[in-house]
């Protein structure tokens, strides 16, 4: 009899987590199966891992007996929903690390009127149906916690899957990608309040206890987000040689993390919100922030996630749609919720002025389901109020289903609509200048990053301007062969930072992206490319449409040495930017460092002034980096002078600006296509009227007959500035260019700005910033 029940112990206490660990690699495996097989018809991975689990669920293969005695195992259930716990509390931690908090602050009231104008039809339409499906199945305990639970399955957004989704579809950095995923979250707040309600019930607390572990609630949130920022400043100063923290550092915090929503579940409240909002207020920049979301973002975007939402499926049984009356209520409430939702999210885009198509994706993206709406289900099922079986397995199928539509609805309207959620590319001669600047910013090592973070710093120009930087560091796959490799190994000293993907470059890098955020509260987001010169300019261009950049700055493949002089680096490097400058579907920029614009990330606070100078001569580039200077022109540390070059020969009455230039006048000339004087004089006269009149940019003229004087000018301002922008060049000022050097080392950089790096203009301390316009067709770059 004993050994009978020890036999049992050991099968409750091991099978069912050797069992567990069994089961989770079949769902993974599954899953990926799906996803091979839907990816040709271009379906997002939720979709296939939700349908792994409703598959691999009682509704597909637990029929057979042998898969259902593997699945079902004696408390199985209860790890389970240990692991989905689990789950929840490091997908919304990492939601919460991955939210652009700036852009939710500045749009939380749409975010707000979405939510709450989808959930308050959804509410109302919950408790129209409660009473009759309560009759319907046969309920019994409290119908007001049966209100409670069918407004949560209704309202609830899955801020996971919406997030997901729009990754996958790459329209996570458009403005209605960012809108959604704001908008699941508040959503998902207002399930969870509800939720709190529902558990309050369950626990059966009264007044006065409930109101003492609310605070409780909050004193824990409070003392979980202040011990992060200590701690995270603590453990970013230890080890700076290193690129991440040791593992012992990252099990700290995420300890931290799991102890206090488990304290949180343990007084009956959901840690879904408290979880996001740990993870939003954990401080950003620094090796901490770096750690976590590097690390977890794979973990959870491969393994978590995708086993939290084939859980999701496998606790669906579409079998038990066995009569007219379940199939009924599943069908009810999944068009309650499309109703809801719909009638809800589009009522109040009409009220926003948001486009109808984006109106129509924002409320199906709204109706994805299968986050909070389970969980409640599981605390309406345990407790005594409300103890329905049939209503929870109902429910559940409901909650899969809606889910199941949606995802390839949706994928099917964005691939649809790729004109208006594709990349819409907006040059800088046509933005405004307190738009939202996205920037895509590159370096191959250490050497031009305070130049690049100063360049990123003087473009954002006002600090009420929202900015979204990114700096990407490209690293050179070597091409080596193995016999190379041990027959040919190099001493420790001789090896390349290359050779290990970034070696000490990384670090460097790191530590002064770091300072830059801890002196301007500015966090710059990081990314690697580690990729063959000959197809690194793919990765780079994807990256930049992908994130929407409105340009790419690149490092010149020249450097400067200490006597001044500029040395070439490696060839690949300047092949890449040629083709970054003809692939790229947005402006491209490529600097070349001098290093005095470096400074120019450590000026904030003090009362030093950066004197920089745009070089105007004509045509589209040249107007694009007008248009990039009108941002420059507003940061309160630049002194910004702009230089146009005119021929001498020119009639008077074309020499002056027409100060009383309308807009009107302005747009239709450009909108006319006249020509290019015209279209440089509209855009000048426009620039002039806005910026020069006011006293925020200084404008000079200078007369020149060729491209000698233009050289000589040049040559006389060229300690004058610690920066020089100019156009790449595409013809229509050939007068004032031609004859400015013997010949064209660097056509990248147009006539003008392979002056200005060359060795004849070794006395310009200034670094450069040579921009060129994207135009759809580039046929071939004519010069200037």
């Amino acid at each position: 009899m004993d050994h009978d029940g020890d036999c049992f112990s050991k099968e409750e206490l091991f099978n069912p987590i050797l069992a567990m660990g069994t089961q989770v690699s079949c769902l993974l495996v599954i899953s990926h199966f799906f996803q091979l097989l839907l990816k040709p018809l271009g379906q997002p991975a939720p979709v296939a891992q939700i349908l792994a689990g409703f598959v691999l669920g009682p509704s597909g293969l637990s029929h057979i007996d042998g898969v259902k005695g593997f699945f079902f195992t004696i408390s199985s259930t209860d790890y389970y929903e240990t692991m989905a716990l689990y789950s929840r509390i490091i997908i919304m931690f990492l939601i919460g690390l991955e939210t652009d908090v700036p852009y939710l602050r500045r749009n939380l009231r749409e975010a707000f009127i979405i939510s709450c104008s989808s959930s308050f039809i959804c509410t109302v339409f919950a408790l129209s149906v409660t009473t009759f499906i309560f009759q319907e199945i046969g309920g019994h305990g409290s119908v007001a916690v049966m209100a409670l639970t069918l407004s949560i399955i209704l309202s609830n957004t899955a801020s996971p899957f919406v997030l997901r989704l729009a990754h996958d579809l790459r329209f996570a950095s458009t403005d209605i990608g960012r809108l959604a995923i704001s908008s699941s979250l508040v959503a998902d707040a207002y399930a969870v309040f509800l939720l709190i309600i529902i558990s309050k019930q369950k626990h059966r607390y009264n007044g006065l206890k409930w109101f003492f572990y609310g605070i409780l609630h909050f004193i824990v949130i409070i003392s979980v987000i202040l011990l992060n920022m200590h701690l995270s400043d603590w453990l970013n100063k230890r080890h700076r040689n290193l690129k991440y923290l040791r593992s012992t550092g990252m099990s700290v915090l995420l300890a931290i993390l799991f102890s206090g929503a488990t304290i949180l579940e343990t007084m009956g409240f959901s840690s879904v919100v408290a979880c996001f909002l740990i993870g939003a207020t954990f401080p950003r920049g620094g090796k901490s922030y770096r750690t976590l979301l590097n690390k977890l973002s794979y973990f959870v975007h491969n393994f978590v996630l995708p086993l939290y939402l084939g859980y999701s499926g496998f606790k669906a049984d579409i079998t038990l749609i066995n009569s007219f009356r379940n199939f009924a209520i599943v069908m009810i409430i999944i068009l309650l919720s499309i109703g809801g939702k719909v009638t809800g999210t589009i009522a109040a885009c009409l009220h926003l002025k948001i486009p109808p198509n984006e109106a129509v994706l924002l409320a199906f993206l709204m109706n994805l389901k299968g986050h909070v709406d389970l969980l409640a289900l599981s605390v309406g099922l345990e407790s005594t109020v409300m103890s329905s079986q049939v209503f929870y397995n109902l429910m559940i199928i409901a909650v899969v289903i809606n889910s199941l539509i949606w995802g390839p609805v949706i994928a099917f309207m964005v691939r649809r609509e790729t004109e208006i959620f594709g990349y819409k590319h907006i040059a800088f001669e046509f933005q405004s200048p307190e738009s939202e600047l996205k920037l895509l910013a590159c370096v191959h090592g250490p050497r031009p990053v305070a130049t690049m973070i100063g360049l990123i710093s003087s473009c954002r120009g006002s600090e009420s301007v929202a900015i979204t930087p990114y700096l990407m560091h490209l690293i050179e796959l070597p091409e080596r062969t193995k016999k190379n490799l041990l027959y040919n190994q190099k001493e420790e000293d001789e090896l390349s930072d290359d050779d290990n993907y970034g070696g000490n470059d990384v670090v460097e890098i790191n530590e002064a992206v770091d300072i830059f955020y801890a002196e301007t509260g500015l966090l710059i987001h990081q990314a690697k490319i580690v990729a063959p010169f000959a197809t690194m300019y793919a990765d780079v261009c994807e990256f930049a449409e992908d994130k929407r950049s409105s340009i790419i700055i690149l490092p010149f493949h020249k450097h400067q040495r200490i006597d001044g002089k500029l040395e070439s680096g490696k060839e690949g490097i300047r092949a890449t930017n040629q083709k970054v400058l003809c692939h790229a579907k947005c402006s491209v920029g490529i600097l070349v460092d001098r290093g005095l614009t470096a400074s120019m990330s450590h000026m904030s606070g003090t009362g030093s002034l950066q004197h920089m100078a745009l070089l105007f001569f004509g045509g589209p580039d040249d107007r694009e980096a007008l248009g990039l200077s009108k941002r420059i022109g507003m940061h309160h540390h630049i002194n910004l002078t702009v230089i146009r070059f005119l021929h001498r020969t020119m009639p008077m009455e074309n020499r002056e600006i027409d100060v009383a230039h309308n807009e009107e006048d302005l747009l239709m000339a450009i909108t006319n296509h006249a020509s290019e004087y015209d279209a440089d004089n509209a855009a000048m006269t426009d620039f002039f009227n806005s910026y020069v009149t006011s006293g925020v940019v200084g404008y000079v003229e200078k007369y020149v007959e060729d491209g000698r004087q233009t050289a000589s000018e040049l040559r006389d301002m060229s300690e004058m500035y610690s920066m020089f922008i100019v156009g790449k060049g595409s013809g229509g000022s050939c007068v004032l260019t031609n004859g400015m050097s013997d010949w064209e080392e660097c056509p990248e950089l147009g006539k003008v700005g392979d002056f200005l790096a060359s060795s004849d203009f070794d006395l310009c301390s200034g670094s450069i910033l040579v921009v060129q316009q994207y135009r759809a067709s580039k046929g071939g770059d004519e010069d200037q």
